[in-house]
């Protein structure tokens, strides 16, 4: 069973910046499609950025593109939301998620149902 712990989280500004991290707790990370997903009170979760295995390939949410950068480093094991231009509507809980199965070949990277490792969250508070 792969744990996936997020960290960066906090409270900013809007117009600041955080980064996040996302450490799984085994060393095959590199054979996983990773993403990133957020659920604001009262919504529900929504796709925001995603990686593929050997990073080549990332994809975004039209609302983050160009302010959010999904990135990895398989040999430190860990992924990265650099989030710039923050904005209260990027309040939100902040999920990384694991694609074990490779499912992200034929369902794509945008859906939740892809991702079968999901962490446990970190808050995102953006005060305007």
């Amino acid at each position: 069973q792969v744990q996936l712990v997020e960290s960066g989280g906090g409270l900013v500004q809007a117009g600041g910046s955080l980064r996040l991290s996302c450490a799984p707790s085994e060393r095959t990370f590199n054979a996983y499609a990773m993403g990133w997903f957020r659920q604001a009170p009262g919504k529900g979760r929504e796709f925001v950025a995603a990686i593929s295995r050997s990073g080549a390939s990332t994809y975004y949410a039209e609302s983050v593109k160009g302010r959010f950068t999904i990135s990895r480093d398989n040999a430190e094991n860990t992924m990265y939301l650099q989030m710039n231009g923050l904005k209260p509507e990027d309040t939100a809980v902040y999920y990384c998620a694991a694609d074990q199965f490779g499912r992200s070949t034929y369902w794509g990277y945008t859906v939740s149902s892809t991702y079968n490792y999901w962490g446990q969250g970190t808050q995102v508070t953006v005060s305007s």
